[in-house]
């Protein structure tokens, strides 16, 4: 592994990469940490020492995916989450509008297109989220009116509110371009895919905090054996994310002019999680909505109704809690699944161009056997990605505080953390083999 560092640092194209992506990280991160203006950066500091970050309810995924930006509310409040929303939507909606699906199929020009709607997209979500972010902040729900002694926007310093808040909106907006920017310009011109560099960056940058938190509140004995599990947990994780089934395809011979062309073999890898962690934010956005909802009823005399959905939907140790959580992601695993991966058009290519898998004819039974495979190979795929999903919920229950509801060593962390690290180091390790240098993977 370390000589494996070290030939691609010896590699001079290899080493500007990898210098280029660490540079485009580190104004990153000082993006993530820079105070906007009108924001009264003591004030958050105190908020976050006196009730902590954990207890900012619906915004604590967005918080970990931010590297603890937003609650700061920092040039790059909002990170990558506009841009992985506005992809994620027009990827659903390829399957409802044609033009986007006739864009998908004409190749690179087509994407361009939509990486175009993306970027236009993700502007317009960065401006509703951050109108949004600021008005919480201003109205002090930002931290569940727990911090009403420390205004994290201060008023009376002389500028008109409005623009105060204009500025604000405008400025977040903006970190928001630049942060999509940062991560096209790594994809570019560094190493790995840009965006997933990013959130990995963030999630990594969370971690040295709340591990030192749970020392100092749980102890020595606690910390290792989290440590312990964690390595037991990532092990699992990286086996699975690298599975897949290989289904055999064979080419037949076909004579165009006076050459030979076909007749090799190949195979289709179909992955246990097909899906990736898209399931899991889809999951965990639905179940963020109760408690949303439940911030526009009285927090002072709440009603039955209002104390049992608080008790056993938003409470994250409750069994209902888990039970819903565990059946949303199977359930949206499925549905991601069969929108993203369709047999039928995988099979029509594969008859268009004289393939066939060995055993089964062309056509519809080669689509009802890919179908067949994959719901065979989504189940345990789902399971997995439910079962880990809703182990910081038993990490809640175990460590029994509030501190540590959504603290990154389970779950999206773990799964983005691991799935982006797989893929930068094969992709340094494919740059290496080609220069005949022993690559990370053995």
């Amino acid at each position: 592994m370390l000589s494996a560092f070290l030939s691609a640092f010896r590699t001079p194209d290899l080493r500007k990469k990898l210098l280029f992506t660490v540079g485009i990280i580190a104004v990153y991160r000082l993006g993530a940490t820079l105070p906007s203006p009108g924001v009264s950066y003591g004030n958050v500091q105190k908020c976050l020492d006196t009730i902590g970050s954990a207890n900012t309810g619906v915004l604590n995924l967005l918080d970990l995916f931010s590297g603890g930006a937003l609650l700061q509310l920092s040039v790059f409040a909002l990170g990558i989450m506009p841009y992985i929303t506005a992809s994620i939507i027009l990827q659903l909606l390829t399957v409802v509008i044609p033009r986007l699906e006739q864009l998908r199929k004409e190749g690179q020009a087509g994407q361009a297109k939509i990486t175009q709607y993306t970027r236009y997209l993700t502007l317009g979500l960065g401006i509703l989220q951050s109108s949004a972010f600021v008005a919480l902040a201003r109205s002090g729900q930002l931290f569940n009116n727990q911090c009403d002694q420390f205004p994290i926007v201060p008023k009376g310093t002389g500028i008109p509110d409005w623009l105060t808040l204009t500025i604000l909106v405008m400025t977040m907006t903006a970190g928001t371009g630049v942060v999509m920017w940062l991560g096209e310009l790594i994809t570019d011109r560094g190493v790995g895919n840009g965006m997933s560099v990013l959130i990995f960056t963030s999630i990594a940058a969370r971690l040295p905090s709340e591990g030192w938190r749970i020392k100092t509140q749980q102890g020595w004995w606690k910390f290792f054996l989290v440590l312990a599990l964690v390595l037991v947990v990532i092990t699992a994780v990286t086996f699975i994310e690298q599975a897949q089934r290989r289904i055999p395809v064979q080419y037949a011979k076909r004579m165009i002019g006076r050459r030979m062309y076909g007749g090799t073999s190949t195979y289709i890898p179909l992955k246990v999680n097909q899906a990736g962690v898209i399931p899991v934010i889809f999951g965990s956005s639905l179940l963020y909505l109760p408690q949303l909802a439940l911030q526009f009823f009285d927090q002072t005399d709440p009603g039955k109704t209002q104390a049992w959905i608080q008790n056993n939907v938003v409470d994250p140790s409750s069994p209902l809690h888990i039970a819903i959580y565990f059946l949303l992601i199977i359930f949206f695993t499925y549905f991601y699944v069969s929108i993203t991966f369709n047999p039928t058009e995988v099979a029509d290519n594969m008859k268009k161009y004289g393939g066939f898998v060995p055993g089964i004819r062309p056509g519809k039974p080669t689509a009802d056997y890919l179908d067949f495979i994959l719901s065979r190979i989504t189940l345990p795929g789902a399971l997995y990605l439910g079962i880990v999903s809703i182990l910081p919920n038993f990490f809640f229950i175990w460590l029994n505080s509030e501190q540590f509801q959504n603290f990154p060593f389970g779950g999206t962390a773990v799964l983005i953390m691991v799935g982006v690290g797989l893929e930068t180091v094969k992709q340094i390790e494919s740059q290496l083999m080609q220069r005949n240098y022993e690559g990370f993977l053995r």
